[in-house]
Parts: C-alpha cells; structure tokens; sequence
C-alpha cells in the first residue's frame, strides 16, 4: 500500500492547517481513502472505483484524465501546489 501526507490550507479557512492523507492499493483508479485531520479531530472516508467511474461520467470527462487530476489535486504535493483549492465544509 502507498501512502502520502499533505499539509493543506483550505480556501475556506486559509489559517487552518489541516493534514490529509491519501493511501492506494495499485494507483488512484482502483479507489482510495482518505484521512483528513486538523490535528484535534480526523475524519475518513474511502472512494470506489465505481465512484470514481460514476464522477468522471457525471462530469463528462475521461475516465483516466479525472484519475489523472486527482492524482495532481491529492498526491502531487509541491508539484502542484496553488493550482487546486480546497474547502472544507
């Protein structure tokens, strides 16, 4: 299993700190889950592949171009930092 951890800012609330954590089996098209933690709570949450398939249809964008963006949006880190934004609500 792969793992990675990201400090993140929200938009939301750009003073909080928040950590989210991303762990996958063979890469991000297969499903995920998700840790998020403010450092006094944590919340998780696991995404199907069923899932994935349904949003990227939902969308109307390929399949492995939304797989592709959201390997950007949750495991690039420094790569992609600034260009996605993130609330928590």
């Amino acid at each position: 299993m792969e793992k990675t951890l990201n400090r993140i800012h929200p938009v939301s609330d750009p003073e909080a700190t928040y950590f989210l954590q991303v762990s996958w089996e063979k890469d991000l098209g297969t499903g995920f889950g998700l840790l998020l933690s403010d450092c006094q709570c944590a919340w998780t949450g696991t995404v199907s592949e069923a899932d994935i398939s349904k949003e990227a249809a939902e969308i109307e964008m390929d399949r492995e171009k939304y797989v592709e963006e959201l390997r950007k949006a949750l495991i690039a880190g420094e790569e992609s930092a600034g260009r996605y934004n993130f609330v928590i609500s």
